[in-house]
């Protein structure tokens, strides 16, 4: 019911004069209302549609916590194709990132006229710079069989090649917002961030022109998968192995890499080192030239000295890790994922436009979570949140699918005590146990 100016005035003056005596006029709703409420944030790591079920019966939680994932608008007909491998699929994130990875390592080797790792390695950067422009399996390959040097585009690659140390120059990011326990496409908005100047202009070597008729001992090219089937990450395989699928699926009808279809081996990471050395190992005696994965950029830190010692290449669709960009690698490790020192503008930019003033950062102890933790903090201060309005807090992650879920009540406390109105939480599928400590500590998260 609309009330005129002068009548609530006269009215709020009733409640003033019997507040004394009263606890009448609600003043116990304003009491409860004024209370602190936090808005949520989150990752690449938890900003998908499986994340509300890791909260089971407390899923509505999630509503309203926005975050950033590197993404690109996806075309209607890519998601379609994508269903055709998966049709329960119901995320998307980075399976554009692991197609084009699959697609990449695979002209890399028809380019190079060879199953070698070292010699696949030397192409990667190339096929993504400088030479004739194309944007699917079949387009592209018909390049490369002709010794046709080749810049590819792909579904995440769009405006800009690798740089020389073997990633992405530019990205695009998605900003997500959780509305009724799912991703609210409606309210997503994308932001591009890097510079197209900073692709590599080297000059590979020459490309070698497939012969006509293919040699009767030519090995097939084989792919290893090193992907999240199992662990914390878990929530972000079915999108990132569809999109391996789906690539392998259309090479092979677009004819193969080297006159042979090419073989996809799978192979899991466990989001777990000794699981992904495992594969790693599997994967070297099988005779694989190139790796996909791992999932997690602190799994791929953990098994690139085994991946380097096989001769093998590591390429990751998923790893933001700023510090990999330098990793020691002997040229073998790229990623088609962005690294975070992008990631890190963008998600401060998301948190200071909803006028956040006392920010915590709580992150999962490792290259990942701690890195990215650090790339936030350092974009926050530069944009004059001052060091004391900042808080940073890390939790250790279940060493394994057996381990006792993270106990996040202390610091659910420390969050509650310091009076904080935003909390960005960057972990996997195990970081809900962060919000549910928030909730079981009563701090209100706003929706």
């Amino acid at each position: 019911m609309l009330v005129s100016r002068r009548s609530r005035v006269a009215s709020l003056a009733a409640c003033a004069t019997i507040l004394l005596a009263t606890s009448a006029c609600g003043d116990d709703k304003a009491k409860e209302t004024s209370a602190q409420q936090v808005r949520l944030y989150g990752t690449d790591g938890n900003m998908l549609n499986s994340y509300p079920a890791e909260l089971k019966e407390r899923a509505s939680l999630v509503d309203g916590m926005k975050g950033t994932t590197p993404l690109v608008p996806l075309p209607e007909d890519f998601k379609g194709r994508l269903r055709t491998v998966n049709p329960a699929l119901t995320d998307y994130v980075y399976s554009a990132e692991t197609y084009d990875a699959v697609v990449i390592a695979v002209l890399a080797a028809q380019l190079s006229g060879s199953t070698d790792p070292a010699a696949i390695a030397k192409q990667i950067v190339a096929v993504t710079n400088d030479g004739q422009r194309c944007e699917d399996p079949v387009s592209c390959l018909t390049l490369a069989r002709n010794g046709q040097d080749i810049e590819y585009r792909g579904v995440s690659l769009t405006r800009a090649g690798f740089t020389d140390k073997g990633e992405p120059a530019t990205a695009s990011y998605a900003t997500l917002t959780f509305d009724g326990q799912q991703i609210n496409d409606g309210k997503t908005e994308f932001v591009g961030a890097g510079i197209e100047s900073a692709a590599s202009t080297k000059t590979p070597p020459k490309p070698k022109k497939q012969r006509p008729n293919v040699p009767a001992d030519q090995e097939p090219l084989i792919l290893g998968g090193l992907l999240p089937k199992t662990g914390d990450l878990s929530i972000a395989y079915p999108p990132m192995a569809a999109g391996a699928a789906l690539a392998i699926k259309e090479i092979n009808a677009a004819g193969g890499a080297l006159g042979k279809p090419v073989t996809w081996l799978e192979g899991d990471d466990g989001t777990n080192p000794a699981v992904a050395k495992a594969t790693v190992a599997k994967h070297a005696t099988a005779g694989v030239s190139v790796i996909i994965g791992a999932g997690g950029s602190g799994i791929s830190r953990a098994v690139l000295p085994d991946v380097v010692q096989a001769g093998k290449i590591l390429f990751s669709p998923s790893n933001t890790d700023s510090s990999l960009t330098d990793v020691d690698d002997e040229g073998l490790y790229f990623r088609t994922a962005p690294p975070d020192s992008l990631q890190g503008r963008a998600l401060a930019d998301v948190i200071l436009r909803d006028g956040s003033q006392k920010i915590v950062i709580v992150a999962r102890k490792d290259s990942y979570g701690e890195g990215l933790q650090g790339t936030v903090r350092e974009e926050l201060e530069k944009a004059g949140i001052a060091a004391d309005r900042l808080k940073l807090l890390t939790y250790e992650p279940p060493a394994d699918a057996k381990a006792a879920p993270v106990d996040f009540s202390r610091g659910a406390k420390e969050i509650k005590d310091f009076g904080a109105d935003a909390v960005l939480i960057i972990g996997f599928g195990e970081s809900a146990q962060v919000i549910r400590g928030l909730a079981d500590a009563e701090v209100q998260i706003r929706q």
